[in-house]
Parts: C-alpha cells; structure tokens; sequence
C-alpha cells in the first residue's frame, strides 16, 4: 500500500491511464475482431471497416498503449487478409 503522498497520487495516475488503456485495447480489439470475422466468412469487408480498425490501432500507438510497430504490423496483416478474400 502507498504511504507518501507522490506514492499515492502515482496509484491514482496509473489508475486513470490503465481504464483509458482498457478503453483503447477494447475498442481495438473488437475493431480488429470485426474484420477477422468477416474475412473469415469471406464477406466483403468495405473501406469504412478497415478505416476504423487503422484508425483504433493508431490511437492506441499514439497514446503508448501498443507499441508503434505492433501497431503497424495488426495493420499490414489485416490489408493483407482483406486482399486475399477481395480476390
């Protein structure tokens, strides 16, 4: 348990950052999920779609909730899935 008074205002930060992080992951993960599924239904996945899960992976790059080549590569693997089932 914290005893200073930084120590204490630290765990409440870190309390903020992590439900905002969960946030991001969340919508992250269900953006990603979303195109998973449809590629493996083989339905078309449309542009809006992919914008929405680029758009997710990068906030979450930005705010240093994933690394930015983690990011980057969920990204080429998700245009590379979609280009397979577009053909």
């Amino acid at each position: 348990m914290a005893i200073t008074k930084s120590a204490k205002r630290g765990v409440r930060v870190s309390d903020r950052k992590r439900v905002f992080n969960d946030r991001l992951k969340k919508v992250m993960r269900a953006e990603v999920k979303d195109i998973r599924t449809k590629v493996a239904k083989k339905i078309e996945v449309t542009v809006t779609d992919l914008s929405k899960a680029y758009k997710a992976l990068d906030k979450a790059a930005k705010r240093g909730t994933i690394k930015k080549n983690q990011a980057s590569r969920k990204k080429s693997r998700l245009a590379k899935a979609v280009a397979k089932v577009a053909k």
